[in-house]
């Protein structure tokens, strides 16, 4: 018993190091390199660059006031449709009190003045009835006379505008009423009833009351890299897609390159502009971020094979790597044509035919 106990370890052992050396051995061996081919394809090859932009409308106007005092009422609300003339706000008029001060000392030097020149008028038109002076003399008296009234009449109407910023005479305009100068929708009243607001003068932009556009009218806007700028020119068609809107796509026509460029993170950007063509019932918010494909080149139906099949010996020669027989491969030059990045043209080398080696 105890002999074939012994037996059996030694042919367990035996066979233990048996498998082990014909484990090595297969490990040992090199595993047949599969190569993997792909055929040329016939499709449409398009080059075509990307300008990142917004879309803005063309028409946008901030209203401001003439006059500076405080708003009293707001009449529109963000979105509102306005037509140009529609009231957007009243502002009630705080005026300075040193001006104020003035134009009530003038409208009294004038009331003054005016009462001297109707005495001296009524007595030189006493005189002229009598026979005592001249005509001529008696006409230097009525027109001082009436220099007197209209004196007086304007300094009544200054202190007026500064009080209340409007006259009383019959169909003047007021400069508290704050009316739109265009039509469209209201985009933004960064203003509320109460808020102080000052008038657009020589020395100051005034404040935004209402910001009011035509969103039916928008244009992309965007920026293009110096490598790119010189293949695209106005007129070009452009497919716009908007982030925000999924799946929708606009067309869009380049109406202007800008002739000089800006650097921004050390590359020179070129503005371009183009008009969004909308469809009836479309429409986008004013500042939607957005992607131009703008198309350089387009081949149709052409023979073509993915780029990264390509080799390259220098800057000059390109070719692949041909199947001739099972696991042989030749190298040919080609000659490639238009690319849009993933597929490349062949303009010669090849055939629909030919197998080419994928690049391990």
């Amino acid at each position: 018993m105890k002999s074939f106990l012994k037996i059996l370890v030694v042919f367990v052992i035996l066979g233990i190091f048996g498998f082990t050396l014909y484990y090595l051995w297969e490990k040992s061996k090199a595993k047949p390199v599969v190569y993997q081919t792909e055929n040329p394809k016939f499709m449409d090859i398009t080059e075509k660059t990307v300008a990142t932009g917004s879309v803005v409308p063309r028409k946008e106007v901030e209203i401001k006031p003439v006059v500076s005092g405080i708003i009293s009422e707001i009449y529109v609300d963000e979105g509102d449709m306005v037509k140009a003339g529609d009231l957007i706000a009243k502002i009630k008029l705080i005026p300075n009190m040193i001006t104020l001060n003035n134009a009530v000392s003038r409208v009294d030097q004038a009331k003054i003045n005016l009462a001297d020149a109707k005495r001296n008028y009524d007595r030189q038109a006493e005189l002229l009835k009598k026979g005592v002076i001249a005509k001529a003399d008696y006409d230097i008296i009525d027109t001082k006379y009436r220099i007197a009234q209209e004196e007086y009449k304007t300094a009544e109407e200054n202190l007026q505008l500064i009080k209340e910023g409007q006259i009383k005479k019959a169909g003047a305009p007021t400069n508290t009423l704050v009316r739109s100068t265009i039509s469209g929708m209201v985009l933004k009243v960064p203003v509320k009833e109460g808020t102080q607001v000052i008038e657009a003068n020589n020395f100051n932009a005034g404040t935004t009351i209402a910001t009011i556009a035509d969103m039916s009218d928008m244009i992309f806007q965007g920026k293009i890299d110096e490598t790119e700028v010189g293949k695209i020119k106005v007129g070009m068609p452009l497919v716009l897609t908007i982030g925000a809107i999924d799946g929708a796509k606009f067309n869009a026509l380049l109406t202007k390159i800008a002739p000089k460029g800006d650097e921004e993170n050390g590359a020179i950007q070129f503005e371009i502009e183009a008009d969004v063509k909308l469809q009836k019932n479309q429409f986008i918010r004013s500042g939607y971020s957005a992607n131009a494909d703008i198309v350089l080149s387009k081949a149709n139906h052409v023979l073509s094979i993915p780029e990264r099949l390509l080799h390259f010996e220098g800057d000059s020669v390109t070719y692949v790597e041909v199947q001739t027989a099972p696991d042989i491969f030749e190298k040919r030059v080609i000659k490639t044509g238009l690319s849009d990045g993933i597929n490349i043209q062949v303009l010669s080398g090849l055939t629909e035919k030919d197998l080419v080696q994928i690049p391990q």
